[in-house]
C-alpha cells in the first residue's frame, strides 16, 4: 500500500499577520485613480503612498516608524499637475524616489531623514519625453541611476537619472498598451507585456526583442509577468471563462508553459510579488482581500501552493518590503503593507521557528543598497550581479546621500531617438554662467539655513514635551 509523501520545504508553514491597530497608518485618503499599479512603495526608512490631491497629484512619504493616526496636514510631495500613477523607490538611496504621472513627464525626488514643515514641491530632476500619460516607472536592479519609465503612447524609455538625458527609447516594440515592465535579476533583459496580448522579452541595449509570446492566457483582461532568479518567466492572467490563471514559461521552449494552474473567477488583476531569496511569489489582486503564495522549486509540478492570507477588508494597493528592511529576529521572510480606502496596515509573514538564533537557511545574502554598475558602464554593454550583504547582524539603513545632477550641455551630443517633448526656454550661454552660479549658491544657503531652524523647531518642542511631562 503506497502511502502519499508531503512535500518537505521550510516554507510549508508560513502564516501571515496584521499588526496591532496602533502599528497602523491611519487616516490617509489613497488615491482613488484607476490605474492597475500598487499605489505603495516601501523602503526599510520610509512608506510612499498615492493619495488624493486637489489640483494635480501627490503622494505621502511617511518615515516607518510614525504609526497611528497621520495628521491632516501632513506635508505631501506635490509637483505633478495631474494624478500620480506610479511610485518607485530607488534600490541604491532610501532617500530617493521617482514617480510616474497623468501629466506625462517622470519626476525625482529627495526625501529628507526630517519629517519637513511644508510640502515637496521641488524636485531634483525632471523627465520629459512621453506624449501620454506615464504609467509605470521601474529602476534599474543593479546600475546606478537607470530609470525606466513606460507610459500610454507604447513607448518604453531608459534614463539616466544622474544628468536628466534620455539613455534609449524603444519605441516600435508595442503596438498596444504596455500592462508591465520587469527587469531580470542583473537587469541585462526586460518582460514586458501588453494589451495585444504578447509578452516580450527585450534586450533593451540591442533595443531588440529576443523572445516572444502570443496569448500566454486566453482571456482578454490584462496579463502581468515577472523575472525568476534562474530566468524562468512567472506569467498571471485569466482563461477564455475568466478564471485567473497563473503560468511559469522556461524561455528554452516559450510554446508551452511548464505549469499553469487555474485559481478563481474574479475581476481583479494579481500583481505578483517575488522573494528571490526564498523563491515565494505573492500574488494579490486589487479588490481582493487575500494574499496566495507559492514556493517555485526545479522539479514537477514546479509551482506548489503554500498557504493564503485571508481578511475581511479588499485591499485598495499594495507595498512590499525589500529583504533588508524586514525583522531577522522574528523570522519575518516578508511584509507586504495593505492599502485601505483610509489606512495603510502591515501585514506580517513569518516562519514558525523555536530558536531566537539567526536562521541561515532563510536569509541567504541579498542585494544590498550599492550599486553594481554605473550607467555608463551598463549602457556599453556591461553587466553585474547585484552587490549582496549579509543580515545576520540586521540591516541599518543607510544615512541621507545627496542626488546629484548632472546636466550636460545639450549642444555636445545629438538627442537620441525616439520622441521628444519641445523644451521651452533657450540654452544658458557662457556669461550667464557665473551669476547662475551665484543663484544656485545662495538657494543652497537658504536651504541649510530652513533645514537648521526646522531642527531647532524639533529640539525645542521636544525639550517642551519632556518639561511638560514632568511637570504633570
Amino acid at each position: 500500500m503506497s502511502r502519499r509523501v508531503v512535500r518537505q520545504s521550510k516554507f510549508r508553514h508560513v502564516f501571515g499577520q496584521p499588526v496591532k491597530a496602533d502599528q497602523m497608518y491611519e487616516d490617509i485618503r489613497v488615491s482613488k485613480v484607476t490605474c492597475d499599479s500598487s499605489f505603495c512603495a516601501v523602503n526599510p526608512k520610509f512608506v510612499a503612498i498615492i493619495v488624493e490631491s486637489g489640483g494635480g497629484g501627490a503622494f505621502i512619504v511617511l518615515p516607518l516608524a510614525k504609526t497611528g493616526r497621520v495628521d491632516k496636514n501632513h506635508p505631501l510631495v506635490t509637483g505633478h499637475t495631474a494624478p500620480v500613477l506610479d511610485i518607485d523607490w530607488c534600490p541604491h538611496n532610501d532617500n530617493v524616489i521617482a514617480s510616474a504621472s497623468e501629466d506625462t513627464t517622470v519626476m525625482v525626488w529627495q526625501i529628507p531623514d526630517y519629517v519637513p514643515m511644508r510640502n515637496i514641491t521641488e524636485p531634483v530632476v525632471t523627465l520629459e519625453g512621453h506624449s501620454k500619460r506615464v504609467s509605470i516607472i521601474s529602476w534599474h536592479p543593479t546600475a546606478r541611476n537607470v530609470l525606466l519609465s513606460a507610459g500610454c503612447d507604447n513607448l518604453v524609455i531608459l534614463w539616466n537619472v544622474g544628468t536628466g538625458e534620455m539613455l534609449l527609447a524603444l519605441d516600435d516594440m508595442h503596438t498596444d498598451l504596455i500592462y508591465n515592465v520587469g527587469w531580470n535579476r542583473n537587469g541585462s533583459l526586460l518582460v514586458t507585456t501588453c494589451k495585444d496580448k504578447k509578452v516580450r522579452i527585450i534586450d533593451p541595449r540591442k533595443q531588440q526583442v529576443v523572445a516572444e509570446k502570443d496569448k500566454p492566457h486566453d482571456g482578454v483582461r490584462p496579463i502581468r509577468a515577472i523575472f525568476m532568479a534562474d530566468g524562468k518567466i512567472f506569467t498571471t492572467g485569466f482563461s477564455k471563462m475568466s478564471e485567473r490563471q497563473l503560468a511559469l514559461w522556461d524561455l528554452n521552449n516559450f510554446e508551452e508553459p511548464i505549469a499553469l494552474q487555474e485559481m478563481d473567477t474574479s475581476n481583479g488583476v494579481l500583481l505578483p510579488f517575488y522573494d528571490a531569496d526564498s523563491n515565494i511569489v505573492y500574488l494579490c489582486g486589487k479588490g481582493d482581500s487575500s494574499i496566495r503564495y507559492f514556493e517555485i522549486t526545479d522539479e514537477a509540478p514546479y509551482v506548489h501552493y503554500l498557504n493564503t492570507y485571508s481578511s475581511k477588508e479588499p485591499q485598495r494597493g499594495m507595498g512590499f518590503m525589500p529583504k533588508r528592511g524586514l525583522d531577522v529576529s522574528k523570522c519575518e521572510i516578508a511584509r507586504f503593507f495593505k492599502l485601505h480606502e483610509r489606512k495603510c496596515e502591515p501585514i506580517v509573514m513569518t516562519v514558525p521557528r523555536k530558536s531566537d538564533l539567526f536562521q541561515d537557511d532563510l536569509y541567504p545574502d541579498t542585494p544590498g543598497p550599492e550599486p553594481a554598475l554605473e550607467a555608463d558602464e551598463w549602457l556599453s554593454g556591461k553587466d553585474a550581479e547585484p552587490i549582496l550583504i549579509s543580515l545576520r547582524d540586521g540591516y541599518v539603513p543607510i544615512k541621507n546621500r545627496e542626488l546629484k545632477v548632472v546636466k550636460k550641455n545639450i549642444l555636445d551630443n545629438k538627442p537620441p531617438p525616439g520622441p521628444r517633448r519641445s523644451h521651452s526656454g533657450c540654452d544658458p550661454n557662457v556669461s550667464q554662467q557665473p551669476a547662475l552660479q551665484e543663484v544656485l549658491e545662495e538657494i543652497r544657503a537658504l536651504k541649510e539655513t530652513v533645514q537648521a531652524h526646522e531642527k531647532r523647531i524639533s529640539d525645542l518642542e521636544n525639550k517642551l514635551c519632556q518639561f511638560t511631562n514632568g511637570t504633570d
